[in-house]
């Protein structure tokens, strides 16, 4: 194998085993910043290494053991030059053993408890969501602070920032690396599912920028959400986000056109729908009603099992999905749950009644600069002929998104609604 290959086959390694390391670090030296500083050391002893003497048969277990060993490295340099602990003598060194037991001990703790206790330490309340989620892509995701700040479309430095401030907030905070239990896990977890949703969601529906999607953010959510689910299997919000994310990624390679161009979901060809990721969606969805009532993720995959289940568009089962969403609304009150809870009536019942539903939070306030109530309004008003005011709304949606795609398709549909309603002036009266 050359060394370009060597260092790919390094890279890898890397990604699927970084967080694994990280936490085992973690979970005793209490210091995460310290714990990817060793992982980080390991990774450039493998590049160095490996190309001479091969990949070895457990590349996870030697970088485990190359962090371990520089760790005890550093432990015992430390306490050396501790005047004070040199004064004790013999006590220092049943000391030092009793600390390099407690080591190996504590790197040699299951994975899954190690990886549990990272996943909420790097999703704890005492940071920012801007940090968590820095740092959650960082340990976890494995993603390089040049791949998070493309991702995300904000500077490295920026991106930098985050993740050294969100490291310093756990140390200063004296954040425990432990796995929360019973009643703490369950009170903990939705900001965790919080964390990797917001991550999902980005990838999905890209904020701003040129592209429709960003695949890669949907990708890395997944693969934590389903380390969640293997980490916490009781918990039923956990299997419902996953198979949210599962069903709603199922869709990816048909949301986009040759030329990146956004393709709506009643305009999606189908058939280019991933039937994996939904028999995985719909599993996770059995699962989590197997434990319980829906919660608000498991009702959102409801609806997301809505669209997988119909063959073609037609065949959606519209009234269904705004009984969830109204379950959904009264679950979890959110303006943002009833504007698509109008979408549904709408296609259910028709537009009257949607757009007003629509008109009510419209006059509520809070969703006066979001750019979906006045698409939706715009929607809701073309089909009722008022063309005139579908145009001014579609121009007001376009005007406060931040993505390009989507700006394009308001404003054109703002061109389209005055094109008829010109047509429909011209037309002689009946």
């Amino acid at each position: 194998m050359s060394a370009t290959e060597t260092h790919r086959a390094v890279e890898a390694v890397w990604r699927i085993e970084s967080s694994r390391l990280i936490a085992g670090l973690t979970r005793f030296v209490r210091d995460v910043g310290h714990a990817e500083d060793l992982a980080q050391d390991a990774l450039v002893a493998a590049l160095e290494r490996w190309p001479v003497t091969g990949i070895p048969d457990n590349p996870g277990a030697w970088l485990m053991a190359t962090a371990k060993h520089r760790a005890i490295d550093q432990m015992r340099r430390s306490t050396r030059v501790d005047a004070k602990h040199a004064e004790i003598g013999v006590a220092l060194d049943a000391e030092r053993d009793a600390e390099v037991d407690l080591l190996d001990a504590a790197i040699d703790d299951p994975v899954g408890d190690d990886l549990l206790g990272l996943i909420f330490m790097t999703c704890h309340p005492v940071l920012s969501s801007e940090g968590q989620v820095a740092l959650t892509l960082r340990l976890l995701g494995g993603l390089s602070t040049p791949e998070i700040a493309r991702a995300f479309l904000v500077p490295e430095a920026t991106v930098a920032q985050r993740i050294v401030r969100a490291k310093r907030t756990l140390a200063q905070a004296k954040v425990e690396f432990d796995v929360p239990r019973g009643s703490d896990l369950t009170a903990r977890t939705p900001a965790v599912l919080g964390v990797i949703y917001l991550i999902f969601n980005e990838g999905y529906s890209a904020t701003a920028g040129d592209a429709w999607t960003r695949p890669t953010l949907c990708d890395e959510a997944l693969r934590l959400g389903r380390i969640l689910v293997g980490l916490a299997p009781q918990e039923r919000e956990v299997h419902g986000l996953l198979a949210l994310m599962e069903l709603q990624a199922s869709r990816l390679r048909a949301r986009s056109g040759p030329a990146g161009e956004p393709i709506l979901l009643l305009d999606q060809d189908r058939a280019q729908w991933d039937q994996l990721l939904i028999r995985r969606g719909l599993a996770a969805l059995d699962q989590a009603g197997a434990l319980g009532e829906l919660g608000p993720y498991g009702l959102q995959a409801a609806i997301a099992a809505c669209h997988a289940r119909a063959r073609i568009a037609s065949e959606t089962d519209w009234t269904l999905i705004a009984a969830l969403y109204g379950a959904l609304v009264a679950l979890s009150p959110s303006p943002v749950v009833e504007l698509n809870r109008a979408v549904a009536v709408g296609m259910a019942v028709g537009p009257a009644p949607a757009l007003a539903i629509a008109d009510a939070l419209g006059s509520e306030g809070s969703l006066e600069q979001y750019y979906l109530l006045h698409a939706v309004r715009g929607d809701l008003l073309e089909k009722l002929g008022r063309f005139e005011e579908a145009a001014a709304e579609f121009d007001r949606g376009g005007t406060l998104t931040r993505n390009e795609r989507e700006r394009t398709i308001l404003l054109d549909r703002a061109a389209a609604a005055r094109r008829q309603s010109g047509a429909a002036a011209d037309r002689p009266a009946s």
